[in-house]
């Protein structure tokens, strides 16, 4: 019996090691198996984080564009940024030539910023919500800045005529000074960079409009003069403006560089006739721009 049972204890060991064995062995599988399953989440977990990145990404670059967009359009309305049709860069115009008979004029003003008279007709220009061409004097934009903000932020277009209003002979490097510091001036005081030019007097042949060319800007003349620097009666200043005027036409009015009560005074008698004769008012970019796809139209026609 006692050989029986010493022959029994080794067999009852290795029958409960084996037990044991078996036990570990479900216990080490049931541990892997969470582990396969966190590992299948863990995965399930990062393709969703990867395409929810993706779908974040692509929301930002949408909303990206959309602030691009604004940001233009926002410029565009603020004069801030304009494009000049490669066939102007660099040339001289006095009126739009248009084949289509689009009954479009543009009103120009000289010689600002100016105390009062420049506030004037942007108040005049903003109650009929029409848009102007202001070619400012450097001294005096850095003497009212404020008004230049005033017509960026009104939306006009504001442009160059120059630092001093000189008349007489200028060099290369005079004329650089002239335009150039106008040109920084502008763009420090209202963010707009300019690329219109205006001869003071309208003088072709003193340096200052070979210049301008030279650098590719647009130098813009006029077809119908008011002459309100002469200081005429109100009625001949409007009878100035209208006898010359026709469609694609430039108008020259001065909002500074002097007494311009007769200038307010005639503006909305001018822009009240206009309108009258179906016309719609433009700014110098958008003149050349309506010129630009006419013809266009007209080469592509023939």
């Amino acid at each position: 019996m006692e050989n029986n049972k010493s022959f029994l204890w080794p067999e009852g060991i290795l029958i409960a090691l084996l037990g044991l064995g078996g036990v570990f062995s479900v216990a080490f599988m049931m541990l892997l198996r969470p582990n396969a399953s966190e590992a299948q989440s863990r995965q399930s977990v990062n393709v969703k984080d990867i395409a929810a990145n993706v779908g974040t990404q692509q929301r930002i670059e949408k909303l990206k564009a959309a602030m691009l967009t604004s940001w233009q359009q926002e410029a565009q309305t603020k004069g801030l940024s304009y494009a000049i049709p490669p066939r102007f860069q660099g040339a001289i115009i006095a009126a739009a030539k248009l084949t289509q008979g689009e009954k479009v004029i543009a009103l120009t003003f000289d010689d600002g910023p100016w105390p009062q008279s420049t506030e004037q007709v942007l108040n005049i220009l903003k109650s009929n919500n029409i848009k102007g061409t202001f070619f400012v004097v450097g001294q005096n934009l850095k003497n009212y800045p404020e008004i230049g903000k005033q017509v960026v932020a009104q939306g006009h277009v504001i442009a160059n005529h120059t630092w001093h209003h000189w008349y007489h002979f200028f060099n290369q490097q005079a004329a650089a000074y002239e335009i150039d510091r106008t040109t920084d001036l502008i763009y420090q005081v209202t963010g707009t960079k300019t690329n219109l030019f205006r001869p003071p007097g309208g003088i072709m042949h003193n340096g200052l409009a070979a210049y301008a060319k030279g650098q590719k800007y647009t130098v813009v003349m006029w077809s119908a003069d008011s002459t309100d620097y002469k200081l005429p009666a109100v009625p001949k200043l409007i009878n100035n403006v209208i006898k010359d005027s026709k469609p694609g036409g430039i108008v020259l009015m001065h909002d500074g560089g002097g007494n311009r009560s007769r200038t307010v005074q005639a503006l909305p008698e001018i822009i009240s006739y206009f309108r009258k004769q179906g016309y719609h008012f433009v700014t110098i970019p958008e003149l050349l721009q309506i010129e630009d796809t006419d013809q266009k139209l007209l080469v592509n026609k023939k």
